[in-house]
């Protein structure tokens, strides 16, 4: 129940930050866009889909939307008039829902469920009083983006700014990471987990004698305490394992550590964040934990005493 009432909250939230940006009311926040562009773990993706002349990648950073005909271009007035929506691994933003009399709905060329890929600031010219598109235009990727960090770049355009070009990508996410991991648009449709399937590699008793590995394929966006309490894996410690919540987050006993893959899994929530607060990063409540893509998960991991304390 307390997880439902905090996705509830988060969803809330996530409305009223749309509504917001929809109607134009998120004030300039910040002039300079170097924060948007710490995106490391999905750098690979989006150079996949700039120029192919490495001196072309210097110079003009734009996504190659020729590359693909599911990518396009598209300039809209800064109040796109789009509801954004996520999963609950909170990137990969696309349009969930647009507003009838909306730039973006007018267009008849976005559609519901394009992943936004890139932001593109227009900026006037004082001198020509014209739309300028000079090598100073901060060009911001946005593929595989977390939810705030796509409601930052918008938030954070200059007052200047009227129009932005908007690159995005019709299709799914798993779409989008095979064409940027070099699928051509005939294969596209065949994913990289097969069914839409995700390995998780658990690692159990990790450093005895009684060491093992279990290979388990799951659905995308499986829950990880229910998918090795399904296939006979226990993942609580000691007496816990029969004294524990039964996975609705109020013992904070079902500790893993994620070995490998923690960007597949969705963002630590506060109260998750502060009951393991004495724990690597790498530490998750497997009850609130999903998997997107392939994880490595140590059950066992060691944990101080005040764990059991709280």
């Amino acid at each position: 129940m307390a997880g439902l009432k905090r996705y509830s909250i988060m969803m809330i939230m996530m409305h009223l930050l749309n509504m917001l940006h929809v109607h134009g009311f998120l004030p300039s926040l910040n002039k300079h866009y170097a924060a948007l562009h710490r995106l490391p773990k999905n750098e690979p993706l989006i150079t996949a889909l700039r120029a192919s002349d490495p001196s072309e990648q210097s110079s003009n950073p734009e996504i190659d939307v020729t590359l693909d005909d599911r990518l396009y271009r598209i300039r809209l007035p800064r109040a796109t008039g789009i509801e954004w929506g996520s999963d609950l691994s909170f990137s990969f933003v696309y349009v969930r829902d647009m507003e009838p009399s909306g730039p973006a709905s007018l267009s008849s060329i976005v559609s519901k469920g394009d992943q936004i890929c890139e932001l593109k600031p227009v900026v006037l010219d004082a001198n020509t009083d014209s739309d300028s598109e000079t090598d100073t235009t901060t060009v911001i990727p946005l593929i595989g983006a977390s939810f705030d960090t796509v409601m930052r770049a918008f938030a954070s355009l200059d007052a200047s700014v009227r129009d932005v070009d908007l690159v995005f990508f019709k299709g799914t996410k798993e779409e989008l990471k095979n064409l940027c991991k070099g699928a051509s648009s005939t294969s596209s449709s065949s994913s990289s987990n097969p069914d839409g399937l995700v390995k998780i590699t658990v690692i159990q008793n990790k450093g005895s004698k009684d060491e093992s590995t279990k290979i388990i394929m799951a659905k995308e966006g499986a829950n990880i305490r229910q998918t090795l309490v399904d296939n006979g894996i226990n993942v609580y410690q000691s007496f816990t394992r029969w004294t524990n919540c039964k996975g609705k987050q109020l013992c904070g006993t079902c500790i893993v550590n994620i070995k490998e893959g923690s960007e597949n899994t969705n963002r630590k929530s506060m109260d998750e964040e502060s009951t393991l607060r004495e724990n690597p990063d790498s530490y998750r409540l497997s009850c609130v934990s999903f998997a997107y893509g392939d994880v490595t998960v140590e059950t066992f991991p060691p944990i101080k005493a005040s764990q059991w304390t709280r």
